[in-house]
């Protein structure tokens, strides 16, 4: 498949800091891919060296053909991570304004604008003053006002940042949206979550590295299955399970009645299970977890994607 971004060998140096290393990975043209990091992993550096709003210290970048974003800028949509609209303005206005910006005549911006409103259901608000609207409804302004140019490729900085669950998944319905009309979708989020659900592929960047790149599917099956026993426990039996085929680990949650194996990669937990009412576990209750993303995360690069780099956030911003 033909990609619509492709990076190689970048790398991002601030003075002494090393904000991206060495960083490859590709997008497929209408795919909706997820830039996958805690705050501080250098997401918004790649993302801004992607725009051609800052020069890479070494390595290439091609979007949609150029090898510099500048050139290709009125194709691309792009949502900051830092919002920002003018309070004043109404909705339709402002859209329209971002629109001009892309080249798109003021009148068509405008009626591009309504049309975008009512299907977010936010006609009524369409001549209010910026600064009436809740955040969500505000967000969802800034997003249209990213898009209503039609780009081909739409880039979103941390577009989750600050909402609530139902604008959450508003934003989640408009950008499978944007995927269905042919835009390729290129978000970056420390929500693990969001990406699940909407993401063709995945790239997990951890310190400015990459440390994964593929599908959800394949994501998830770096992790290991858990399985959660309660019941009487004995000793034996904790002792039993750890040399039990497809059992990794064994951990005694409380010493009376609950203990967790973590399986190895690809086991069923079956024979866990077996070995368990063998090895004399009074079985009252027992739940095979599939792994999350955010336990792959966690598998694969050995943070947390809440975490706060905060030192290499400042200086990478």
């Amino acid at each position: 498949m033909t990609a619509a971004l492709t990076l190689e060998s970048v790398s991002k140096r601030y003075g002494e800091f090393q904000a991206v290393s060495d960083l490859s990975f590709a997008v497929p043209k209408g795919s909706i891919c997820g830039f996958l990091g805690p705050n501080g992993a250098g997401k918004t550096s790649t993302i801004r060296m992607i725009l051609g709003l800052q020069p890479a210290t070494s390595g290439r970048i091609e979007i949609l053909g150029a090898t510099d974003g500048r050139r290709v800028r009125d194709r691309i949509g792009f949502l900051p991570e830092e919002r920002g609209l003018y309070k004043k303005m109404t909705p339709v206005d402002a859209i329209a304004f971002f629109g001009s910006l892309k080249g798109l005549p003021t009148s068509e911006g405008r009626r591009r604008a309504r049309e975008q409103l009512e299907a977010q259901g936010l006609g009524d608000a369409a001549n209010k003053k910026m600064k009436e609207l809740s955040k969500g409804m505000a967000q969802k302004v800034q997003l249209i006002a990213s898009v209503v140019h039609r780009p081909e490729f739409v880039i979103l900085d941390e577009p989750f940042s600050g909402l609530d669950p139902v604008n959450q998944q508003g934003l989640e319905q408009m950008i499978r949206g944007l995927a269905a009309d042919g835009a390729t979708v290129l978000f970056s989020t420390h929500v693990m979550q969001h990406a699940e659900r909407l993401c063709d592929n995945v790239v997990l960047l951890a310190r400015g590295k990459k440390a994964f790149e593929g599908t959800v599917d394949q994501a998830r099956a770096t992790s290991p299955r858990v399985l959660d026993l309660t019941g009487a426990i004995s000793p034996e039996a904790v002792a039993a399970l750890p040399g039990v085929a497809g059992v990794e680990t064994v951990d005694d949650v409380d010493g009376v009645r609950s203990l967790r194996a973590t399986l190895t990669r690809g086991a069923g937990g079956q024979e866990a299970l077996k070995a368990a009412f063998l090895g004399g576990l009074d079985v009252r209750g027992f739940s095979l977890k599939e792994p999350t993303l955010h336990d792959a995360f966690i598998a694969l690069t050995g943070d947390h994607p809440d975490q706060d780099q905060s030192i290499a956030r400042e200086t990478a911003k």
